[in-house]
């Protein structure tokens, strides 16, 4: 089970990143096909989105603390054999329940985010970590966009349990890949027997909270975009669907975008640096939206201009606040990595669903700015707080 400790190739931990991702939303479009075909209430099919999301939460926080104790690699083998197995559970289902009790168990290849980014640190220090997560940021923005597409099609053309076998295949091959690919690259340590203790203590730094909050909040702006902009796009301005796509992916525009100017940046500044810089770029653009809404001069391009900052802003700012969660306490990397990313999850589901309730009524396209604009600054006051953490003591180097 144990390989040599080298660094994989970013081409694997990028197709483990995605895969975690598509796997989401790729069954979208095909929901009501299956409510259908199994002869099942709608709302209780879209349980394989809401409730996959909570279990992923789930899974993240334990996969971490996991992974620093007996390694990344067994964790990573285990999970994706889990995640493979229960695709073809998916795909044979006969009843709801049998689909959904299979879907939870998919959630294991969350486990392949969780571990690309702790392998990450493992291998390269923090503003090195910082620059390879931008570009695995890069394909992370991208897979959501690309899922529901591909899921359509195969659909369309094979009916949704192709879907799943497709998510068998691809398990299949990361598998594989990772067998071949991925090595050991947590470090022995002399006292791995005090990995709780070592938990404690991360979870009781304030330089760790201040990252982790930076990215969830972040993020949530982001979150806050998804649930309230289709519907600004039809009421306010009368977008059709055809333009729609356009216009609310915009702001993935900008994460790429983001992204990849993060990896160009950190080899110049820290990555403390680049994450306050991130959340600046975020709020000035939802300011400068607002301001043009208080002018009168409201139009498509102006109003999800502004937001394309926020995008830029999050690329900038997530892969370096992730970077700095995990070296807080470096050993802990996983742990880390698994903590932040559910804090995200459900720091994601709870704006969106503020963020419906709050735009139920008569949709504002100025409320809808300002509740962005309120993520973006709790991001940026963690940023703050965190580079005056970041210069005021020294970094724990190994545990």
């Amino acid at each position: 089970m144990r390989k040599a400790a080298t660094p994989p190739a970013l081409s694997t931990l990028i197709l483990m990143t995605a895969t975690s991702v598509v796997t989401l939303n790729m069954i979208v479009p095909s929901l009501a096909n299956i409510a259908r075909d199994l002869d099942a209430d709608y709302g209780l099919v879209s349980l394989a989105l809401g409730g996959y999301l909570a279990v992923s939460a789930a899974v993240q926080l334990g996969v971490g603390p996991l992974a620093d104790r007996i390694g990344r690699r067994p964790v990573l083998l285990a999970a994706l054999a889990v995640f493979t197995l229960a695709s073809l559970g998916c795909a044979v289902a006969q009843t709801v329940w049998m689909l959904l009790a299979f879907r939870m168990l998919q959630a294991a290849v969350v486990s392949g985010y969780v571990l690309s980014l702790a392998i990450v640190r493992d291998t390269a220090g923090e503003a090195e970590a910082a620059r390879l997560l931008g570009r695995i940021g890069m394909a992370m923005a991208l897979a959501p966009m690309l899922g529901p597409m591909l899921g359509s099609v195969l659909d369309a053309a094979f009916g949704w349990r192709m879907v799943f076998l497709l998510y068998a295949a691809a398990g299949a091959g990361l598998l594989c890949l990772a067998w071949s690919d991925v090595g050991e690259t947590l470090r022995p340590s002399a006292d791995a027997g005090d990995d709780g203790r070592r938990l404690t203590a991360l979870l009781r730094e304030p330089l760790f909270w201040c990252h982790a909050l930076c990215t969830a909040f972040s993020t949530g702006a982001f979150y806050i975009f998804l649930a309230g902009a289709p519907r600004i796009a039809t009421a306010i301005f009368g977008i059709g669907t055809a333009q729609l796509g356009a216009f609310v992916g915009s702001i993935t525009a900008g994460f790429v975008a983001g992204s990849w100017l993060s990896s160009r940046l950190v080899g110049r500044h820290p990555p403390a640096t680049v994450m306050l810089m991130g959340r600046m770029v975020a709020c000035l653009g939802l300011l400068a939206g607002l301001a043009v809404i208080a002018t009168g001069h409201l139009t498509p391009a102006l109003y999800f201009g502004s937001t394309i900052f926020v995008g830029l802003g999050n690329g900038m700012t997530t892969p370096n606040s992730n970077a700095g969660a995990m070296s807080v306490r470096p050993r802990l990397a996983a742990s880390a990595a698994g903590i932040t990313g559910a804090l995200t999850v459900l720091g994601g589901a709870l704006m969106t669903t503020l963020t419906g309730l709050a735009l139920s009524g008569e949709p504002s396209p100025t409320l809808l700015l300002g509740l962005m604009l309120l993520a973006s600054f709790l991001g940026l006051l963690a940023a703050a707080a965190a580079m005056r953490l970041n210069s005021a003591a020294p970094r724990v180097s190994s545990t």
